[in-house]
């Protein structure tokens, strides 16, 4: 089912693909990634770029720390970011209550308040899918289109810092 109005638009205004709008690609993503654990290491990033390109979709909460650590992962990598998400894991554990830690975070710029960007260059609606699989041609090809994404997802919010 289409996001938007128009369609096979998404609401991120990008032209729906085989699978559908964004929403189909990003459950099926999140389905298949439940099995494989190789590509559940990108999966920070993706319900990350994913809640920023459909921010409705999101909880305004939780979308500028969101957007901080979609500029670590792609400032960093992915062995950063799997790094900081088992520390918060350790200290979210209902022994240790020590609550989440922005730390590793805080220095990246804040979400743009306001407007939020109509286009990005890369989007979910453009992965491609083989056989049923978002990773029939290898997880670092996975982890590669999933970082252009991240990439397009930040330059796409960069212009609404001004």
């Amino acid at each position: 089912m289409p996001d938007s109005p128009f369609l096979g638009q998404c609401d991120c205004g990008t032209t729906a693909g085989p699978l559908g709008v964004c929403a189909d690609y990003y459950h099926a993503i999140l389905a298949e990634e439940q099995a494989d654990p190789e590509m559940y290491r990108w999966h920070g990033p993706v319900v990350c770029a994913y809640l920023l390109q459909h921010p409705s979709r999101g909880h305004e909460k939780y979308l500028d720390s969101q957007f901080r650590y979609l500029q670590f992962y792609v400032d960093k990598g992915l062995d950063a970011l799997l790094r900081v998400a088992a520390h918060q894991v350790a200290r979210n554990n209902h022994r240790a209550r020590s609550g989440y830690d922005m730390t590793p975070v805080a220095t990246y710029a804040p979400l743009p308040l306001g407007e939020t960007p109509r286009h990005f260059r890369a989007t979910f609606c453009e992965l491609p899918c083989s056989d049923g699989s978002f990773v029939s041609d290898g997880h670092l090809a996975y982890g590669r289109r999933i970082e252009t994404i991240a990439e397009a997802t930040l330059e796409a919010w960069r212009p609404l810092q001004a």
